[in-house]
């Protein structure tokens, strides 16, 4: 059974930074891959970026380009979200999630097997 724990989230001022890691137990076999989605008050679950474990390929959604950065740490088994320039439009519970690797579905919540507890990141203005 894969378990995911995320951590790192917290209040932090606009323009600020943070970094949510996500530590994963258990085995994942074959060809697996992860994301970040979060949901903002009010607001459905969205996705914000993803890595396919073997090939390292990532994606991310329009409005993080540039300022976020997901990477994964093997030895360590954990991934990470590396938020830089945040604004108030990031405040959401963010959400570690993994899954049997899928391209058609790689951005979507369908995708994703295995979920985080959440964090919390709160923006201030």
């Amino acid at each position: 059974q894969v378990q995911l724990e995320e951590s790192g989230g917290g209040l932090v001022q606009a323009g600020g930074s943070l970094r949510l890691s996500c530590v994963v137990s258990g085995r994942m076999a074959g060809a697996y891959m992860m994301g970040w989605f979060r949901r903002a008050p009010g607001k459905e679950r969205e996705f914000v970026a993803a890595i396919r474990l073997r090939s390292g390929d990532t994606g991310y959604t329009d409005s993080v380009k540039g300022r976020f950065t997901i990477s994964r740490d093997n030895v360590q088994n954990t991934l990470y979200l590396q938020m830089n320039s945040l604004n108030s439009e990031d405040t959401a519970v963010y959400y570690c999630a993994a899954g049997v690797e899928s391209l058609s579905l790689i951005r979507a919540s369908r995708g994703y097997t295995y979920w985080g507890q959440g964090t919390r990141v709160t923006v201030s203005s």
